[in-house]
């Protein structure tokens, strides 16, 4: 089944500084692994360990977040596929940004992590809602491209391609092939290489 996001909602976290690099978001000491299971116990691994539990991934009000608030350049840094992988795991579903990093934007396009953008007065208005009342109900509405955090609404924008991708679930490629194996099953038997089927 094709799985189409739309709309995610739930609480924020905000995560305030630029350049915030994939080394950070997972450190490479944690990358050493054979599927991703696990890795949302070592987001920030070492930010945390250095704010001794201030870090916003520590804090209790942030816990239960689904949508992540950050400023510019998000996810430089090393093309790791982890650093995504391991905020998904977490429970991120969503990130509203000023800017992220090509790579990091894909990588997290091709596990159905929307990456919004928003001016920079945007984001600091939103991570500063957050801040004074963590359990404010966010949603992120990809066919009218706004964001509701409480009360304020606002406009977010993101490439028209990978929304594309997003809205309709062609970034879930194994359920692409899946949805498809009637075609697919019928194309391998005419191939005269496959003869084995």
């Amino acid at each position: 089944m094709v799985r189409k996001v739309i709309t995610v909602s739930g609480c924020g976290i905000p995560l305030i500084g630029n350049d915030i690099d994939t080394d950070r978001i997972i450190p490479a000491r944690f990358l050493c692994c054979v599927t991703f299971d696990g890795l949302e116990k070592h987001t920030f691994a070492d930010d945390r360990e250095s704010l001794k539990g201030q870090h916003p991934f520590d804090l209790p009000q942030y816990k239960d977040a689904r949508i992540l608030i950050v400023n510019c350049n998000f996810g430089c840094g090393s093309s790791r596929e982890h650093a995504p992988q391991a905020l998904k795991k977490w429970g991120i579903q969503a990130l509203i940004g000023e800017s992220f990093a090509e790579i990091f934007f894909g990588n997290c396009v091709a596990i159905g992590i929307p990456c919004v953008n928003a001016e920079s007065n945007i984001i600091k208005k939103l991570q500063e809602i957050i801040i004074a009342n963590p359990q404010v109900v966010m949603k992120v509405n990809l066919e009218t491209m706004e964001v509701t955090c409480g009360e304020f609404v606002t406009q977010i924008s993101m490439g028209e391609e990978a929304k594309k991708m997003i809205i309709s679930g062609a970034w879930d490629t194994c359920s692409q092939l899946l949805s498809q194996r009637k075609q697919i099953q019928a194309t391998a038997a005419n191939l005269p290489y496959l003869g084995w089927n």
